[in-house]
């Protein structure tokens, strides 16, 4: 059933490729679900979502619903007539929007389901290590990221990745999955297979303050893992203390040197050029930095203009 009609829900960057892929290859994209415009920045003027600017510029079909269980919306849904829908970045669909289409409404998730289920997939897998992560399609079900596997691609994790690159690599991989997911389900031959179930499962859990905070009793190979998945957002972050005031600081880049040192974990040491903390197991290098209220900085622009005294530290 070639042309099928689609309606297609996103909001951020990671979503746009997936959309301007389905429009490139000429696929039926009868309208497009976003969030709704809203204040942003220091001026709180008004902001549209990346999809929606990028809707707007095809001159497809923007949908913006506050609630997507009211009778407007539904009713604006129904007069599409969606044969499909493609979820890629959004918040959970309620059943009766979900089950609507005729062949069914899918999801892209960017880790190899069923590891990493939940909000933030790309940035625990860098924290926790991993060296291959991936993309899945999957049909939605009534729970999250639980539906049955249609299409799966592996991707390979480099040791130097932080979660802006990995970011960008799953998108356009994710980009061209949806692409050759919507041909197979054209086709009728969507093969699609349960999710396996696994005892040790990782959750890819919402960041928020408390999980995003830098603790320096850890290794070092764990500390520059952490730092990098969390870079460029939302940044690792942890305080800053120096002449018994305490500041809240963010860590966008740092490489880790083994090393035996007698000094307690916290303990910043530096030079003209170098900063460096204490860990267990050696040192984190410091290299790009943020202060409160200040750009964020390469480590020596940091150091040219901040004295780090003697006995500063990071907890």
């Amino acid at each position: 059933m070639p042309n099928l009609k689609i309606v297609f829900y996103g909001t951020p960057d990671f979503a746009v490729a997936t959309l301007k892929t389905l429009v490139e290859n000429n696929k039926n994209v009868v309208g497009v679900v976003t969030a709704p415009d809203k204040p942003a920045g220091r001026g709180r003027s008004i902001k549209q979502s990346a999809v929606k600017e990028y809707a707007l510029g095809q001159n497809l079909n923007v949908l913006q619903p506050v609630n997507l269980k009211s009778e407007e919306f539904q009713s604006e849904l129904n007069a599409l007539q969606p044969d499909l829908q493609i979820v890629v970045a959004f918040r959970m669909l309620p059943e009766s929007v979900w089950k609507l289409p005729t062949k069914g409404t899918f999801n892209l998730h960017a880790s190899l389901l069923p590891q990493y289920r939940g909000a933030a997939p790309i940035n625990w897998a860098i924290i926790n290590g991993e060296t291959k992560t991936g993309i899945t399609t999957f049909f939605i079900d009534d729970k999250i990221d639980t539906g049955e596997i249609i299409l799966q691609k592996e991707i390979e994790i480099s040791e130097t990745d932080n979660a802006g690159t990995l970011h960008d690599k799953l998108m356009t991989a994710g980009s061209q999955l949806v692409l050759e997911t919507v041909g197979i389900i054209e086709e009728g031959k969507s093969a699609t297979q349960k999710q396996p179930k696994s005892k040790d499962l990782k959750t890819a859990y919402k960041l928020n303050p408390e999980n995003t905070k830098i603790d320096w009793k850890n290794s070092g190979k764990e500390i520059y893992n952490f730092t990098r998945g969390l870079s460029p957002y939302p940044a690792a972050w942890c305080y800053f203390k120096q002449d018994d005031e305490s500041v809240s600081i963010k860590i966008y880049k740092s490489s880790f040197e083994k090393h035996i040192h007698s000094e307690q974990p916290g303990t910043i040491l530096t030079t003209r050029k170098e900063m460096k903390v204490a860990v267990q197991d050696g040192y984190i290098y410091i290299e790009e930095i943020q202060f409160p209220g200040k750009k964020k900085m390469d480590i020596i622009s940091f150091l040219n203009g901040f004295e780090v005294k003697k006995h500063a530290k990071v907890f």
